[in-house]
């Protein structure tokens, strides 16, 4: 019987394969005319173990989409109970940035099947604002005694992913750009106004 350790790793490699097949795939036919049936018989799986890893070939393309947020919530809750609700979004999605900055092909690749591709922009779409409540979730829960001039978490959570979004088109269209840097830029301009007015939740010490 295989030991937990030994699953995962052979979970990991067969969602890889089928990642590599599918974005061959997509290259060299294009993205509407590849199917699922297609990438599962090119990556030698069954389409059932398709299923098991994606739910659409869209998201094959947006696979990093889950890990993503997941790094960023747990450097948002990571970040000091005291600390501006604002700050506290910089320096989670600066951290996420720096990961980025050693996916520029992927990033840049995914851009242009969103481009071809609308079915890829809007499971996006609805990917980001899926992030989007995670986050203003996460942030009401440490977020107390704001005022009714106070931006909302839900306010606080768009803006962070505009500012994110921004500095990541802006990364890819010019290579001298540093990422991380450019998160700080970005978010400095957009938080003007916006970091202040919520206390974090007390932590009971």
């Amino acid at each position: 019987m295989d030991e937990p350790g030994l699953r995962e790793k052979k979970k990991r490699q067969t969602r890889r394969r089928i990642e590599d097949a599918a974005t061959e795939l997509f290259a060299r036919d294009g993205f509407d005319a590849t199917t699922i049936e297609g990438i599962a018989r090119h990556a030698e799986v069954a389409p059932r173990t398709f299923f098991h890893y994606f739910e659409t070939k869209e998201d094959v393309v947006l696979a990093d989409y889950a890990d993503r947020l997941r790094l960023l919530l747990e450097r948002l809750s990571a970040r000091p109970a005291g600390e501006e609700p604002w700050e506290s979004l910089r320096q989670a999605f600066r951290a996420v940035a720096s990961d980025d900055s050693g996916h520029r092909d992927a990033m840049s690749k995914r851009l242009r099947m969103m481009a071809e591709a609308p079915t890829v922009a809007a499971r996006s779409l609805l990917l980001q604002s899926m992030w989007e409540h995670d986050l203003a979730e996460l942030l009401s829960s440490r977020v107390q005694d704001a005022d009714h001039e106070s931006p909302s978490p839900e306010l606080l959570a768009a803006a962070a992913l505009a500012a994110m979004r921004a500095s990541i088109q802006q990364w890819l269209a010019d290579p001298s750009i540093d990422l991380p840097t450019r998160v700080d830029l970005c978010f400095e301009l957009m938080g003007k106004g916006l970091g202040s007015g919520h206390r974090r939740r007390s932590t009971g010490t």
